[in-house]
């Protein structure tokens, strides 16, 4: 038996390791985060819990991994909004309150169907007071729910929960929403003693207590969402690392199945340090430094990032990257809205990509964006934001091509047009920003940060990659243009109506002869847009985007190698002319010297080095200009009035 684990434990290992970018893989990450929001399509923000400000909750569970069973009780002090004569709590139906009680006397409540408790108060609270009330509950959470789970791990009952969007409810009354985060919880899980109890925050103590129980309390004091909140139990071997970087060090906690500790460990976990050296670097101390991080192996489909220990499946780098990431894209600063998540996800999925370019290069990085670029073109349509009517739609939330893989790739094109000096200040100011930090942000705030930042306008990106449907086709023309030069010509075609153009730096690659290169970016505003190019070899061949920095589909790539006249482009204005007449030139070329003659054939002027000259005392009729310039010489006509 232990010879068929061990094979077992080596074939996941490999499955996870050389299949880091596997749709399937990806895909199980993404359906894990949004499991939990089964009744969804079903749900909207309850405008009854709308008139509090919850302050603190103290969480004491009961729970024992063999049985799909919780009782409960919870203590929450809040501040009054508005004066309330009740309170409401999100609350499944399949849950029974036994008591609820205000400085120890009893309270009346009811339960609904609409998935309320709603308690009474005996007098009005109000506005702006405190207040705490104690709900004991107990009863089976809906076995149709993933926001509380039972099952096994090589015949080892175990409980987790994942309450991301709104499973919260299923399993503890709570508040939630996107605009209320929990200043800080005390939390406490009481089960068999030969399980290990997992939460949020630091273990300020263990308890036995003489029946065969053991509770583990837990306190985290950072402000909290209630679908961030989480508690797993099962058996675990412990293994403990250290992060950060004096005096901000800090304990990684990972809780791993006895079965998977022999290669999850030695092959799998040290990955976490180095990733969280790079995010540290990148942005700024890991934001929990004063608790812990950690994660606990569970039986969810991928990972889920509950503030300071990630719910996780297995230990692969793609899922301990996107998890940890969202430790500040997620849980330091939370979406405002549904309508945000890419604010979550997008990032989440983009640091992941940038652990690719950091531990494997350039090439693999590339090869990475090209994959995502892959999955969002798939269709033609679709926005990073997600509309209003689409926010009760978990699948439209959750999506892996919009909200995950275009929200990823345009942060990487926020950062290729804005350069790694302003887009790296901008996110660390955003995260910074004291209105959002330890609270929630919704896409303006992110632009602004970066506008100010870049000093760059920002609106025009923003209404069409973020706000804007579908993406770009291009096609690209390279001419030869006289000697030393080519000239591009940028035509692009859109994939949904939503977007008139889509304005981008563009990067061309051009090649020569043996290793002859040399990469430009062109700044590409319009259609039919025209740039001329110093080069200093003959073009042999282009290539659009080497570097796969911008969203597109079916571009193609027209190269001209015929020689265009340099000077065929040349005229003269105004014509007829009376007092002054000027050239227009092509760029590189300069007017070393005018010759004008008259309709016999008659020098009657020569100015050398100017590009516009005073004819107001010359007759009036036709004359001759020989233009000789650096580039070749050239005769033109004009008429003088």
């Amino acid at each position: 038996m232990r010879r068929n684990i061990l094979l077992l434990c080596v074939f996941w290992v490999l499955t996870f390791t050389y299949a880091q970018q596997d749709d399937t893989v990806f895909n199980s990450l993404v359906e894990a985060e949004m499991k939990s929001a089964y009744q969804v399509s079903n749900f909207t923000a309850n405008l009854n819990t709308g008139n509090y400000d919850i302050q603190y909750h103290r969480l004491d569970f009961e729970v024992d991994p063999a049985e799909h069973f919780i009782t409960g009780t919870v203590t929450t002090t809040f501040i009054a909004k508005d004066d309330m004569e009740t309170i409401t709590f999100d609350l499944t139906d399949a849950l029974t309150v036994s008591s609820v009680t205000m400085e120890g006397n009893a309270l009346n409540f009811t339960q609904n169907t609409d998935d309320e408790l709603v308690i009474t108060f005996p007098s009005v609270i109000v506005e702006d007071s405190e207040a705490t009330v104690v709900v004991n509950y107990s009863g089976q959470p809906p076995l149709s729910s993933d926001g509380f789970n039972t099952g096994t791990h090589n015949g080892i009952p175990e409980i987790w929960t994942l309450s991301q969007p709104y499973g919260a409810k299923d399993w503890w009354p709570c508040k939630q929403d996107l605009n209320d985060k929990i200043n800080n919880i005390d939390v406490y899980i009481t089960s068999p003693s030969e399980y290990e109890r997992v939460s949020n925050g630091v273990v300020l103590n263990e308890v036995d207590n003489g029946n065969g129980t053991t509770t583990t309390h837990f306190q985290h004091n950072y402000p909290i969402p209630a679908y961030l909140i989480a508690i797993a139990v099962t058996e675990y071997l412990i293994f403990e690392q250290t992060a950060g970087t004096a005096p901000n060090t800090f304990p990684i906690i990972n809780y791993v199945y006895p079965e998977a500790y022999d290669f999850v460990v030695p092959e799998q976990i040290p990955l976490t340090v180095d990733i969280m050296d790079l995010f540290e670097d990148l942005f700024e101390t890991y934001p929990f430094h004063e608790e812990k991080y950690g994660h606990a192996q569970c039986g969810i489909g991928g990972g889920m990032e509950h503030t300071t220990i990630s719910f996780m499946n297995g230990f692969y780098r793609e899922l301990v990257a996107h998890e940890l990431a969202h430790q500040w894209f997620g849980d330091k600063i939370t979406c405002g809205s549904w309508q945000d998540i890419w604010l979550n996800e997008g990032f989440a999925t983009y640091l992941s990509g940038l652990v690719i370019e950091d531990m494997d290069g350039n090439d693999a990085f590339t090869d990475w964006k090209e994959g995502r670029i892959t999955n969002i073109t798939a269709a033609p349509e679709g926005s990073v934001y997600v509309p209003a009517a689409d926010t009760t739609s978990v699948g439209r939330v959750f999506s892996s091509r919009l909200s995950y893989n275009k929200g990823a790739m345009v942060t990487h094109m926020l950062r290729f047009k804005l350069g790694d000096t302003d887009f790296y200040q901008g996110i660390k100011n955003y995260l910074a920003d004291e209105d959002l930090a330890f609270d929630y942000a919704k896409t303006p705030d992110l632009k602004e940060h970066l506008e100010t930042a870049s000093g760059t306008d920002l609106t025009e990106f923003f209404n069409d990659w973020i706000y804007g449907e579908g993406y770009p086709s291009y096609t690209i023309t390279v001419q030869h243009y006289g000697e030393g030069q080519v000239k591009v010509t940028i035509n692009q075609a859109q994939s949904h109506n939503s977007v008139s153009y889509f304005e981008m730096p563009v990067p061309i690659r051009l090649y020569g002869d043996g290793d002859a290169q040399q990469d430009v970016v062109l700044d590409n505003t319009s259609n039919g847009q025209e740039f001329v190019i110093a080069v200093p070899f003959t073009v042999t061949s282009f290539e659009f985007d080497p570097e796969r920095n911008i969203i597109s589909k079916d571009n193609q790539e027209m190269l001209n190698t015929t020689q265009i006249e340099r000077l065929s482009t040349l005229s003269l204005y105004p014509n007829p002319a009376t007092e002054v007449l000027s050239v227009r030139l092509p760029d590189g070329v300069a007017v070393k010297e005018a010759v004008f003659y008259n309709s016999l054939g008659q020098q009657v002027m020569t100015i050398a080095e100017k590009a516009d000259w005073n004819i107001a005392k010359l007759d009036n009729g036709a004359y001759f200009i020989t233009l000789k310039t650096n580039k070749g010489t050239k005769q033109l006509k004009f008429i003088k009035e």
